[in-house]
């Protein structure tokens, strides 16, 4: 019998369980539950403070870790990755208050707390990160300037929540660290003098493990909520979402970028040391943290979180059936067939970052910069799949041009790589090939590190890599001709 790991994936609408295992050389990959993960409104004061429900997360992935624990008494290990930024603040062991989400409005006052103390070019220069308004150092100036850092003893990132919470151990996975602003990008440590410079406690930041390390055993009282043998181990993997999803990139030379498609579109490469320029600082391109000490050289470009929440505005509360979008394959075949030249909007514009009415949104944009916009649903879905491929296509050549490695190929990984259109388009405007797949990059990542932890298979991440590249067949698109598109 094949032994499995279980991987939970957290994303930011929704979460799943899944097991995996190495056969004959080739990856097995089970769900085994899925469920929802919608951010909540809560009134403080005079605002809407928008949060995640963590404890109905963490009542769902435990109901899957139940559910697996029954499917195979025998599974080896879990790990758990999510999306990046997010955080809890806690005392003596307990949460204080329900964790931020990054798209609340509050971080903008983060953002001039910290550039008050430590200009944005050395913030750069000592963390490499790209700027993003929630960023986790930002949103700890705001935490910091309403006085919660003074009660609090300790940060953990969503993930090493959740490690906490079933193995009772404090640790921060070092991917994910490596998005908050506070890790130094050459030793990728807690940056001990800007945490001193910007007033956050030493003490506030757990200790930084790699990949692959096993953050403990599961608690008595959490294994037998599980069902679960004694020495369940909870191991650490590329906790960072795309860290994993990079791992599941089956990419066979240097000449490769990746685009991890999902809410979030990461566009980039993978280096073995990071681009500290000043060129690469004003191009907003971030150097984060990958498995085995690789750095992951991208940019957060906007993503399929555009068509998602369009979708949710057509068939939101209030809309009437014949007001009611059709299904989303429907829209896409609608959107293949669309010949009117479309808009391409600035997918990057910081309005398209909180949810809302997309479709006005991007109606607003077109107005302001004195183009038509999409007159129908089917042109909306085209104008955003066109930008987000313009958007690639910007990326990658800047990619190319700060690293000095040319690109050839361009790997799309995550759900978006089911998305036909959208890596057509891709395609199309990058004058690059495409391959597609696999779609479920993150949890085949999550696997990977945990079954090389486990001894369940061996090598570095090329083998592992490897491993991808026999399982799944890809979809390959190449480049046309693009016709003439409203700017």
């Amino acid at each position: 019998m094949t032994r499995t790991v279980a991987a939970v994936d957290l994303g930011a609408t929704s979460g799943r369980v899944m097991f995996g295992g190495i056969e004959d050389g080739r990856l097995r990959l089970r769900h085994v539950a899925r469920f929802p993960n919608r951010p909540v409104r809560l009134h403080e004061g005079d605002r809407d403070g928008l949060h995640w429900n963590i404890t109905e997360i963490h009542r769902s992935l435990t109901a899957g870790l139940a559910q697996a624990v029954r499917e195979d008494p025998g599974v080896a290990s879990i790990g758990v990755d999510s999306w990046a930024v997010d955080y809890a603040l806690l005392r003596d062991g307990r949460m204080l208050g329900v964790p931020y989400s990054y798209r609340d409005e509050r971080t903008a006052a983060g953002v001039d707390a910290v550039h008050g103390r430590i200009p944005p070019e050395e913030l750069h220069a000592r963390t490499g990160l790209q700027h993003l308004p929630f960023n986790t150092v930002y949103q700890l100036a705001v935490d910091r300037v309403r006085g919660d850092l003074d009660v609090a003893d300790r940060m953990l990132l969503i993930p090493d929540l959740i490690g906490y919470w079933l193995t009772g151990r404090q640790v921060a996975e070092a991917t994910n660290a490596s998005t908050t602003g506070l890790l130094d990008a050459r030793t990728r440590q807690w940056d001990t003098r800007l945490m001193d410079r910007l007033g956050y406690p030493r003490e506030l930041f757990a200790p930084v493990v790699a990949p692959g390390t096993t953050i403990g055993e599961l608690l008595p009282d959490v294994a037998a909520e599980l069902g679960a043998a004694p020495g369940l181990a909870v191991t650490a993997v590329g906790s960072h979402d795309t860290a994993s999803a990079v791992v599941a990139v089956p990419a066979v030379d240097s000449e490769s970028a990746f685009i991890s498609s999902g809410t979030w579109s990461l566009v980039g490469i993978e280096l073995d040391a990071p681009v500290l320029t000043p060129e690469s600082r004003a191009a907003n391109f971030t150097n984060e943290g990958g498995v085995d000490g690789r750095v992951r050289f991208l940019k957060n470009v906007s993503g399929l979180w555009l068509l998602s929440e369009s979708m949710r505005t057509w068939n939101g509360p209030g809309t009437t059936d014949a007001q009611r979008s059709s299904d989303l394959a429907a829209l896409l075949a609608e959107a293949a067939a669309v010949v009117r030249p479309v808009p391409v909007v600035d997918a990057t514009d910081e309005r398209f970052t909180a949810p809302g009415d997309m479709p006005a949104r991007i109606a607003a944009w077109c107005r302001e910069h004195d183009v038509e916009p999409p007159r129908t649903r089917a042109e909306v879905v085209r104008c955003i799949l066109e930008s987000l491929a313009a958007a690639y296509a910007v990326t990658i050549e800047q990619a190319e041009r700060l690293s000095g490695r040319a690109i050839r190929t361009i790997h799309v990984v995550g759900g978006g790589s089911q998305n036909a259109l959208l890596c057509q388009l891709t395609a199309d405007r990058t004058g690059r090939t495409v391959v597609a797949g696999p779609a479920e990059a993150t949890a085949i990542g999550n696997v990977l590190v945990q079954a090389r932890a486990a001894g369940l298979v061996r090598g570095d991440l090329e083998a592992l890599r490897g491993i991808v590249a026999t399982t799944f067949e890809p979809v390959r698109y190449q480049p046309r001709t693009v016709t003439a598109t409203a700017r």
